[in-house]
């Protein structure tokens, strides 16, 4: 990858810089083809890496509520059909290197074939993708299918009724473009909550229902994992269902 860049640099001597060293430059490397000698390397890496942190299947675990599940854990580790990520509108991923966002981890450990699948998509539809809208692409070297990538609105200020209505319309999209596409369980992060800024208790509040409200209105036997990182969104997530 420094070849690509035309640069050089001095290469750690120990495993955890190395490793950080790596991903940054998965981070920042701009999506364009590679050679097939590169894609199986690192696919032999990505795919050992996830295994040496553990994969968690969804057949493992129990449901809190019907079809819906609520699991805390690292996505990228997650065994089911579709997971979602929280995107920007470039669609591209996070070219910050190391940056702790969940749009970073995905596209680290799908590989450079990710960024490469959004780019085509991205490039044939020409234009950002609008808030509360979604796209699909396989998942790569993740445990998943599919990754579904949704855009979440951004909260500067006070919460508005139009920010709920935008959050609403990223799950009821995901939702809908997993069933047309035959996914039987799908993984939702936490939409917006992060860097985004929309207030953590209310995100849940409107995933939760949203999520009720569509499988009640259609009758969706879509199995559904409310995943969570944080301790405190884990609890904002007890609280609902309790």
């Amino acid at each position: 990858m420094l070849a690509e860049r035309g640069e050089a640099a001095d290469i750690p001597h120990d495993e955890y810089n190395r490793k950080r060293l790596l991903r940054s430059l998965f981070n920042v490397r701009m999506p364009k083809n590679c050679s097939d000698e590169f894609i199986r390397v690192q696919d032999e890496y990505l795919r050992q890496q996830t295994k040496e942190k553990g994969v968690t299947d969804i057949d493992d675990l129990q449901p809190v509520d019907g079809d819906i599940y609520l699991w805390q854990g690292d996505i990228t580790t997650l065994k089911c059909d579709a997971i979602v990520n929280a995107a920007n509108s470039q669609m591209l991923g996070c070219f910050s290197p190391c940056h702790g966002c969940i749009d970073n981890a995905i596209h680290t450990f799908a590989g450079v074939q990710l960024r490469a699948a959004c780019n085509e998509i991205m490039t044939a539809q020409g234009y950002e993708e609008p808030t509360g809208q979604e796209k699909i692409t396989p998942a790569y070297n993740l445990p998943s299918k599919y990754v579904i990538h949704t855009v979440g609105p951004i909260v500067g200020g006070r919460l508005t009724e139009k920010d709920c209505e935008l959050l609403k319309s990223c799950y009821l999209s995901c939702l809908k473009l997993a069933e047309e596409n035959g996914v039987k369980s799908i993984a939702f992060c936490c939409i917006s909550t992060g860097v985004f800024g929309f207030p953590k208790e209310e995100a849940a509040k409107i995933a939760l229902s949203t999520v009720r409200e569509y499988k009640a209105e259609t009758g969706s036997d879509i199995k559904v994992i409310f995943n969570v990182f944080g301790d405190s969104d884990l609890r904002i997530y007890q609280s609902l269902f309790n």
